[in-house]
């Protein structure tokens, strides 16, 4: 199917879908199968080789919402992550990271990089500026995460990405917070976008997986790798995350809706120290974000004023979850500290600028009324 004419929601629903010639069912079938009949040389066919029909099919899908050629799908973000970057990458290669970034990515990089003599080095802030500074004579690949998690920080993807053509490296954006409604990296000139499927890709906090989209000479040379490391998600799961992409730019563009109206209410509230949301003109990237982002997400994090538990507040909320990961269905909060950068020190929050008090709110499609008179009740239970 062509999809360059399609809208978003025609291509969630329509593209990557697996045909049933015999029944003409209205869904894609599910194949199980681990083995497959041989039609010529060409037709081997088995999942690790992320070649089953349900693998392809949903491949295109992601592919086409994220304005790219191909993609190659994981049994979780961290499995993309690590593949791609093991894919793309040799001893004495040197990569630029973000100041912001993931704490798993950041886990995996300074535990698992130097067994493979890969060097790296983190900028010292976001800007075009704060990259080159970054950039020597081996660097092959810029990694970016915007927004960040948890901060929601914005990096200029078009900047970052005509600087790293000018010094001949592939780049590469964490596009999980945004997700393809609301971003698409490669339109600014990047070259591979990952994903967290887990996420706003699956939708529903019942699936694990990853997903990496580029050109084809980028996917062939990852897949190259990743055939070796085993890191393809189950043909079910691959169903199961097809199924709840048929929906997620509707889900999507409410959950972003709601994010800035609940944004928006606590920055006005008198007990919250500060809301990061790139929604907010008060946001400091607020003009990078309204430039490349179609809507600004449905994540967003604030801070209690000092003296304030923030654990009792998330203990006494309802309707909204305390409870890890986020992008489902259902209004979750958690403490970064204790979940998603748990792993990095103190120090190393510290100085990518999570304090212990700060809570990350993942917008569910709950009524906004709802969501803000849940957060009012735990203001008042914490101030009895």
């Amino acid at each position: 199917m062509k999809t360059n004419r399609l809208g978003v929601n025609t291509v969630c629903t329509h593209v990557g879908e697996v045909e049933d010639k015999q029944f003409k069912s209205a869904i894609s079938p599910l194949f199980m199968a681990t083995s497959y009949s041989y039609d010529g040389m060409d037709a081997k066919r088995y999942p690790r080789s992320f070649n089953s029909p349900n693998q392809v099919a949903l491949a295109q899908k992601i592919a086409a919402l994220e304005h790219c050629e191909a993609s190659l799908i994981f049994g979780s973000g961290m499995a993309a992550i690590s593949h791609a970057l093991l894919g793309l990458l040799q001893k004495g290669d040197h990569v630029v990271f973000p100041e912001a970034m993931y704490g798993g990515a950041y886990n995996f990089v300074v535990k698992e990089f130097p067994k493979y003599g890969i060097e790296f080095s983190f900028t010292k802030g976001l800007s075009e500026a704060h990259f080159r500074s970054e950039i020597q004579a081996n660097t092959k690949l810029i990694y970016l995460e915007t927004p960040s998690n948890p901060l929601l920080k914005i990096t200029d993807l078009k900047k970052v990405a005509k600087l790293a053509k000018a010094h001949d490296c592939i780049t590469m954006a964490d596009n999980t917070f945004a997700s393809p409604i609301n971003q698409n990296p490669a339109d600014f000139g990047i070259d591979i976008i990952m994903h967290s499927a887990t996420k706003y890709l699956g939708g529903h906090s019942d699936i694990s997986a990853g997903t990496i989209s580029g050109s084809q000479a980028h996917i062939d040379k990852i897949w190259s790798t990743s055939i070796n490391l085993g890191g393809h998600l189950s043909d079910y799961t691959v169903w199961l995350l097809e199924r709840s992409m048929k929906t997620l730019a509707l889900r999507v563009k409410r959950q972003s809706k709601t994010a800035k109206k609940v944004a928006k209410w606590l920055a006005q509230h008198e007990l919250v120290a500060q809301v990061y949301y790139p929604g907010l003109k008060s946001h400091p990237e607020y003009h990078i974000a309204k430039k490349q982002m179609n809507g600004y997400g449905g994540m967003l994090s604030f801070e209690l004023n000092e003296g304030l538990d923030a654990i009792a507040f998330m203990r006494a909320l309802g309707l909204v979850k305390y409870s890890m990961s986020l992008a489902g269905v259902e209004s979750t909060i958690l403490s970064p500290a204790e979940t998603s950068h748990f792993l990095l020190s103190p120090e190393e929050r510290e100085k990518q600028g999570i304090k212990d008090g700060l809570l990350r709110f993942s917008i569910g499609i709950e009524e906004k009324e709802d969501i803000i008179a849940d957060l009012e009740q735990a203001f008042a239970k914490i101030l009895d």
